[in-house]
């Protein structure tokens, strides 16, 4: 550990702090988003994926905060003075059930938000090679974290010694291929979108793009997460414990950047609807279309991606 290093107890009784504090802004996000896929909406049109996915995202920041409540308890009131060691050794070991869980949990929670990304990103192009490599990367994320848990179970190393050896392999990859899954399908999104733009534009002239606020909204999510992801690999590479202060606040990070994209783009179609910016496309612009977008269902991507065109509604 650096001489400027955070204490591990320290660390972990931050990093508790600051995800509750993530997990409550989370919450009231979650009230948000609900009330975005729900309201004003018949059964038939509810997003249930975007519905199930939020609620799942939910369940795991929650249970994972949980796991670091019961871990900060038992470190700190139950075991202080029994534990050789104490509080720091309690922290430093890596077997211990409530740091496997946490982990499994994060596990989930990012393999989840992940696929998200990727579902909508398939979506956007209608390809399926294009999604090769996306698709390779989130695999090769979930197989690095599934490595790690293994060798956190069968390990006996101390927390400081998870920069060495097998255990710091697993742990850089997953969070290379983590943010590496996570750039590259946010770029891919926001490509295929700029350019559908463009297309839009020029097909529509009398027509202001009306795709430019998604493109926002993606990009502001997407740089959130990789921020996230790139300061806790940054931390690892430098052996420092504030890789643990960031790797618990990312579990509520994940929610909020879904919950930012559905709210923000709610509330986007919801202004222009007041301001009468509906869009309504003939069938001779239908057949120009066709020759932008790389399948039919394209024509409702937007809804079909969890949030409606800030345009207004595309008839079908």
């Amino acid at each position: 550990m650096s001489t400027i290093d955070i204490p591990l107890d320290k660390a972990e009784l931050l990093s508790v702090l600051l995800e509750a504090l993530l997990y409550g802004f989370s919450l009231l996000m979650f009230g948000a988003t609900i009330w975005t896929l729900l309201f004003q909406r018949s059964i038939h049109q509810v997003n249930r994926m975007m519905f199930l996915v939020a609620c799942a995202l939910l369940l795991c920041s929650t249970a994972h905060l949980v796991i670091d409540i019961i871990r900060i308890m038992e470190g700190f009131i139950f075991y202080q003075d029994s534990y050789p060691g104490g509080p720091i050794a309690y922290f430093s070991e890596v077997s211990q059930w409530t740091f496997l869980a946490k982990n499994c949990v994060f596990t989930a929670q990012t393999l989840i938000g992940d696929s998200v990304v990727l579902y909508r990103c398939y979506l956007v192009w209608q390809s399926k090679l294009v999604m090769i490599l996306p698709v390779l990367l989130w695999c090769a994320a979930g197989g690095t974290s599934t490595g790690t848990l293994s060798a956190y179970a069968a390990s006996r190393v101390t927390q400081s010694g998870v920069f060495a050896g097998g255990l710091s392999l697993w742990i850089t990859s997953f969070w290379a291929t983590a943010l590496a899954t996570n750039l590259l399908t946010t770029l891919l999104l926001v490509c295929r979108i700029w350019y559908v733009d463009r297309k839009c534009a020029r097909l529509w002239s009398h027509q202001k793009a009306q795709l430019k606020p998604i493109l926002h909204i993606l990009v502001d999510a997407g740089a959130i997460y990789s921020v996230t992801l790139l300061a806790a690999l940054v931390c690892f590479i430098n052996h420092s414990n504030g890789q643990y202060v960031i790797l618990d606040m990312v579990t509520p990070i994940i929610s909020i950047t879904f919950y930012m994209v559905i709210i923000r783009v709610g509330l986007a179609t919801r202004a222009s609807h007041t301001t009468n910016m509906r869009l309504s496309v003939d069938h001779s612009v239908r057949t120009k279309i066709g020759n932008v977008f790389m399948h039919p269902k394209f024509y409702q991507y937007p809804s079909m991606m969890g949030f409606e065109s800030v345009a207004g509604t595309v008839s079908s």
